[in-house]
């Protein structure tokens, strides 16, 4: 399970009922943040997250509703005193950027900081654990941007209990050990594997974050079997071609992306300052035509994704 919060939905310049662009992910205590626009940090606070917990930043591309509140995040984790390891992922340049600011503003990091710059000939995958891995595709946008997924590693298989009870294991740890992947021996010396009590491993979740683009390969590559997709959805569907020349999508072209890539959950988000919050239930009944899942995200918003049973 993955808690997803929305700590920003607005695109352009902020206004009062609508942050920059920012997206969390709380995944076992610790948080992968989606892009910094400006405000994040107060958002964070507003959505009881913890800057201790922060491990993993993106930042989709070089425009400022992504990226300026960058700075002021990194910097008040130094004056927290934070001593974790965070580890910041970006387009070529972004070391750059992050040195411009301590030098201008003589500051430092006490905690470790590890920049990785990404440009087109960076592999697929970016980042990968046992648990976990993250890969990127290029978006089409005005400038070089980035997309997103994070996928869990595949889940061990179904417990069957009447294979169980069948092979003599006993209701207790060992059923549990054998869920988790360990043989377990029994009182009369039988050793049982996982393999014979579980069925085929299950998928882990997937998210896909695929804003600042208009439909484009690299963002269905990510969408593909996503549990839950955060697609760019800055105009309505009368506005598709200003969206695709300016490099965005409409509502219709998200749900489109999600109905191909046999998503299971579409949000919708990154609207333009023109989208009032009286018009959200419009863009969400115009995605909904083509795909049912959808959901306009608003600030704060938060959703529990689960892996698919």
């Amino acid at each position: 399970m993955i808690d997803l919060i929305f700590l920003g939905t607005g695109s352009a310049v902020p206004l009062s009922h609508r942050n920059l662009s920012g997206t969390a992910l709380l995944r076992k205590g610790e948080i992968f943040l989606f892009d910094c626009g400006e405000g994040t940090q107060m958002q964070f606070r507003r959505a009881g997250l913890k800057p201790s917990k922060l491990r993993y930043v993106f930042i989709s591309h070089f425009h400022g509703d992504h990226l300026f509140g960058l700075p002021g995040l990194l910097t008040s984790l130094q004056m927290a005193n934070l001593r974790q390891v965070v580890h910041l992922f970006g387009p070529k340049g972004i070391a750059e950027y992050i040195r411009f600011h301590q030098d201008l503003c003589n500051f430092g990091f006490d905690y470790v900081l590890h920049i990785h710059e990404i440009d087109e000939h960076t592999p697929a995958t970016l980042w990968q654990t046992s648990e976990f891995h993250i890969e990127w595709q290029p978006m089409q946008h005005r400038l070089f941007t980035l997309g997103f997924a994070l996928s869990e590693a595949p889940r061990p298989g179904k417990f069957d209990v009447q294979r169980a009870d069948a092979l003599g294991v006993p209701n207790g740890p060992e059923r549990g050990k054998l869920q988790n992947g360990e043989s377990v021996m029994l009182a009369n010396d039988a050793q049982i594997h996982p393999h014979q009590v579980l069925g085929p491993p299950r998928a882990g979740v997937k998210i896909a974050y695929c804003i600042d683009t208009s439909p484009c390969a690299g963002q269905e590559q990510l969408a593909r079997n996503a549990d839950a997709l955060i697609a760019d959805s800055t105009f309505p569907a009368s506005e598709q071609v200003w969206a695709h020349q300016t490099g965005h999508s409409t509502t219709t072209d998200a749900a489109e992306v999600a109905k191909r890539c046999g998503v299971q959950q579409l949000f919708l988000t990154h609207f333009s300052g023109t989208v009032g919050p009286a018009d959200l239930p419009s863009l969400v009944e115009e995605a909904r035509v083509i795909f049912p899942n959808a959901i306009a995200a608003t600030d704060l918003a938060r959703f529990k994704i689960l892996p698919k049973l």
